[in-house]
């Protein structure tokens, strides 16, 4: 395996799954009930949607994460490095199982399923490992434990995923000290700062990081860029949704692509936009991600 390379754009750092996501039911099923469905993909999840996002997109992704030594933790590995995905940074680890996660897809929305435990290690100190020189970072922070993002280099693109507690804890917002950017949904940034509209929870967020993003699926998104004055808002694209499954997260790579290409921010938010648009459209998170042919 190559050692890392100087010509890496992004650094990832974050928690990967192995997605089965189910698409086209016509309901949740009910307990005794067996729904047949004729759409179906599998492939990585969590952080690697972000690192597959920008790699289609033509931007250099190097990932740290965790891997089982476990057939499920192999097909993630040998997909992402087939994705062109630096793994020199992650290691995997035996007597332990990639995290699963079964993703139900109906009424434009998703249930999520996951079985797993707390991985042996997330993030590079952990992993014994030195984040290579890069332009940006994008890293799940946790919504349970602080995670520090100091060390982490270049500007620091933060998102964070469903908490299970569902206690929101406003102290996860510590955290962004070091933080370039934060891209929640509107769920998570409401939680977060005990707001009642996604715009209220961007005000908030702006008065804590450089760039704050609100994403809110089918209705667009929202952001504003405190380092240029801007602020934008786009709306959602009428699409065919078939799953929404990493949508989030290929919004999130797109941005972050598009903030290193010098993009004003309405033109972040519109690429960002489509990047999104485009994956829902098909099933999966990593697998649905777009190229930039697709894009172009």
């Amino acid at each position: 395996m190559r050692d890392v390379q100087d010509d890496n754009d992004v650094y990832l750092s974050g928690l990967l799954f192995y997605d089965l996501v189910f698409t086209g039911l016509p309901k949740p099923p009910t307990p005794g009930e067996e729904l047949w469905t004729g759409g179906m993909a599998s492939g990585p999840g969590g952080i690697a949607n972000f690192a597959v996002a920008l790699a289609r997109l033509g931007t250099r992704p190097v990932l740290a994460a965790a891997f089982g030594d476990d057939a499920h933790g192999t097909l993630c590995w040998d997909f992402l490095e087939n994705e062109g995905v630096d793994l020199t940074c992650s290691r995997r680890f035996a007597d332990w199982a990639t995290p699963v996660t079964v993703a139900l897809s109906y009424d434009d929305d998703r249930a999520l399923i996951t079985h797993g435990t707390p991985p042996p290690a997330l993030h590079t100190k952990a992993l014994h490992t030195t984040a290579p020189a890069t332009s940006a970072s994008i890293v799940h922070l946790d919504p349970v434990a602080d995670i520090s993002v100091a060390d982490l280099p270049g500007l620091v693109f933060a998102d964070v995923g469903w908490d299970p507690t569902q206690q929101w804890r406003p102290e996860l917002l510590h955290q962004l000290e070091h933080c370039h950017a934060f891209m929640p949904n509107e769920v998570e940034a409401m939680a977060y700062t005990r707001t009642d509209t996604p715009q209220n929870a961007l005000k908030k967020l702006a008065d804590i990081v450089p760039i704050a993003v609100v994403t809110r699926g089918a209705r667009g998104a929202l952001a504003v860029d405190n380092v240029t004055g801007e602020h934008a808002e786009v709306d959602g694209i009428n699409v065919d949704c078939i799953d929404s499954t990493g949508a989030g997260d290929v919004f999130g790579a797109a941005f972050v692509h598009a903030t290193l290409n010098g993009m004003p921010l309405q033109e972040r938010l519109t690429f960002a936009n489509r990047a999104a648009a485009l994956s829902v459209q098909r099933p999966g998170g990593a697998t649905a991600a777009p190229t930039s042919d697709e894009l172009s």
